[in-house]
């Protein structure tokens, strides 16, 4: 395991392919994997500039990233971009600014399927995770990924209870406390 932070941008191109590998397969909507890989990318660049920015990789022999987390501090305010306003409208903004606002978010963990079934994704969020202040750390999940879901659920982390009404298709997850 290597941890990284705003230097993950030397292993940008080889964490991005791990990224389109991992996102692009089942059960992630199908999306064109160079599309996929360069818009993470592109998005990396900003993310490895986020206060608390941090990476850990887990590297084959060959160098390739054959698993990755990342993740930084939530700030206020809370953003409304990519999937955060689900977050907002599952918890109401009182909760989110009472459990995600200053909390690590871990961003992404993946691990590419000739690493699964290996404990790695265990190893890689614990490794993202063990010295966030407070053990505060949270995430979100996508809801039609059920495997994801019940491996989060395994490692102790819990769903605050949503809002009733407007469901949303990601779950968020806070860390054991």
């Amino acid at each position: 395991m290597r941890h990284f932070e705003r230097d993950i941008l030397t292993m940008a191109d080889e964490l991005a392919e791990a990224y389109a590998e991992v996102f692009t397969a089942p059960p992630w909507p199908r999306r064109d994997r160079a599309e996929t890989r360069a818009a993470f990318r592109e998005r990396l660049e900003t993310d490895a500039c986020r206060p608390g920015f941090r990476a850990v990789l887990a590297l084959s022999d060959g160098g390739g990233v054959d698993g990755f987390a990342t993740g930084w501090t939530a700030l206020a305010p809370f953003r409304t971009d990519r999937a955060y306003p689900q977050v907002t409208r599952r918890l109401g903004a009182e909760r989110v600014e009472e459990l995600l606002v200053g909390a690590f978010e871990v961003d992404e963990l993946g691990v590419r399927e000739h690493a699964r079934g290996t404990g790695l994704g265990r190893r890689l969020l614990g490794a993202l995770t063990e010295t966030v202040p407070d053990g505060r750390a949270w995430l979100l999940a996508w809801v039609g990924a059920p495997d994801t879901l019940a491996f989060y659920r395994r490692m102790g982390w819990q769903e605050p209870a949503p809002l009733p009404g407007d469901p949303t298709d990601v779950v968020v997850f806070l860390a054991p406390s």
